[in-house]
């Protein structure tokens, strides 16, 4: 196996060295975004295992997908003719059997990995599919103890509703499964090494809040180019493979993606995070079951999460966009329309006050993301908390303030942390105004929760805070860029 292949997952490579190793039979369910490296994945670390592959086909016929299905099995078997095209799910399925009965006769002890690819795909309309493949793994595959079928698909909310939570011939009947998320900080910045794309870490945060830590955009890095020299290419030239990356997303991932856009549309309107009737006002979307199916769709893809704020109930929960292509891809990629932006446009955006908006609202998402190192730095890696936003809107005609707090992390030990993200090209300064906001900001907030525990103000910056009265007097944990790899 070519495990020295795969940067960074290691959790996930456990999973599938365990099913290796184990003496029963695995049925495995990976789901994740498109381009965020599901394929490779199975395929670098199951290599010398894998004896037949099937990868569904977009938006065709049941037909195509059974001929497909067939030339899958001529090359798996090595055969120079063509077996016969089955002309159902659960005639090919029974030639797949045979197949694997032959492999188990003639080849040596150890499991043997089926590998089915866009599943969703292969689900075509009245093509009885997923009941023929419910049939296969009950039937047969589940007696099969050195038999590992692994199942992949892009679509994560249909692999979640059909096949991990299946109410039907597959319940329960999953041993394993993995959501592949983007890489995070540390699995970027290693996956570029070994493309030999040397940056600063703080290149590497500019670059990963364009395109996020998915594998297929980070891959178009290319060694000597700057962050800013890698992002015009990729993004904003003619043949940037970017460019016009987000409609083909979406419309992979989702059937009715233009619902799933005006979602997205909504939320970039107010990026502090909205509830869910906002939303669906805003979106013009009614509220109902295809609504809720379409939140859950872009949560489980990666696009948005949902937040319940600090002192708030489940259903008050707040969601915003997460996804830091989407992002970037509103604020600089949609508005030129064909527009071409001619070279080195990005570079010539450096100091625009765009920019620096955008950049820190990407930088709070990104810090949001890697709670669990900023929760180390504080040393607190281990302690239970609850974190989240929280957010106070003074009632009209009063003359009390309101509030808001972007994370906010209430811990067991009495304690809780006021976290402010600042994104800046050097030291992050505090002065007179910004002190007395912060003081304003925990006034506020005692007030309306009434908490009596300690309130620390901690700040996560690039390169730190500079150290003077201001700083000294109202910041108890700084901390920079460092603790989030």
């Amino acid at each position: 196996m070519a495990k020295e292949k795969v940067i960074g997952r290691v959790y996930e490579t456990g999973i599938l060295e365990q099913a290796l190793h184990s003496a029963e039979p695995e049925f495995i369910a990976v789901y994740g975004r498109r381009r965020i490296g599901k394929t490779f994945l199975i395929r670098e670390y199951y290599e010398q295992s894998i004896y037949f592959e099937l990868v569904g086909i977009h938006q065709t016929t049941l037909k195509i997908q059974l001929q497909n299905f067939a030339l899958s099995l001529k090359g798996a078997m090595g055969l120079g003719i063509m077996p016969e095209t089955p002309d159902t799910w659960f005639k090919a399925f029974t030639l797949l059997e045979y197949y694997i009965e032959s492999i188990f006769l003639n080849q040596e002890i150890g499991k043997k990995v089926i590998f089915i690819d866009e599943l969703p795909w292969l689900n075509t309309p009245k093509s009885n599919f997923l009941v023929a493949l419910e049939h296969f793994w009950n039937s047969y595959g589940s007696k099969k103890n050195n038999l590992i079928l692994v199942v992949c698909g892009s679509a994560a909310s249909w692999m979640i509703q059909k096949i991990v939570n299946s109410k039907g011939g597959l319940h329960n009947r999953l041993t394993r499964q993995i959501r592949l998320l983007p890489f995070t900080l540390e699995e970027s910045e290693n996956f570029l090494k070994s493309r030999s794309v040397l940056l600063t870490r703080y290149q590497i945060i500019s670059l990963y809040m364009a395109m996020g830590g998915v594998p297929f955009y980070l891959k178009q890095a290319e060694p000597g180019l700057s962050t800013a020299q890698i992002i015009d290419k990729v993004c904003f030239s003619k043949g940037g493979i970017l460019r016009n990356e987000f409609q083909r997303l979406f419309s992979s991932l989702f059937d009715q993606s233009d619902q799933h856009i005006k979602i997205v549309e909504a939320l970039k309107q107010n990026r502090s995070g909205m509830n869910r009737n906002l939303i669906l006002a805003a979106a013009k979307i009614p509220s109902g079951g295809t609504a809720s199916q379409i939140l859950e769709e872009l949560e489980e893809s990666g696009f948005i999460a949902s937040w319940i704020p600090f002192g708030k109930k489940s259903n008050e929960a707040i969601y915003r966009i997460t996804d830091e292509f989407t992002l970037f891809y509103f604020d600089w990629i949609r508005p030129l329309g064909k527009r071409d932006p001619g070279e080195g446009y990005w570079m010539s955006r450096q100091n625009d006050h765009r920019r620096l908006a955008w950049a820190g609202y990407a930088f709070e998402g990104i810090c949001m993301k890697h709670l669990q190192k900023i929760k180390n730095a504080l040393g607190i890696g281990m302690v239970e908390t609850f974190h989240g936003p929280w957010y106070f809107s003074a009632p009209k005609n009063s003359l009390g303030d309101g509030a808001q707090v972007d994370l906010l992390i209430d811990r067991k030990d009495s304690t809780i942390n006021i976290c402010e993200m600042k994104f800046s090209e050097s030291e992050f300064t505090i002065d007179r105004d910004y002190s007395k906001k912060l003081r304003q900001k925990i006034d506020v907030f005692k007030r309306v929760s009434k908490t009596r525990k300690n309130i620390f103000i901690t700040l996560v910056t690039t390169f730190g805070i500079t150290n003077n009265a201001y700083s000294n007097d109202i910041v108890s944990n700084s901390l920079n860029i460092e603790c989030l790899f």
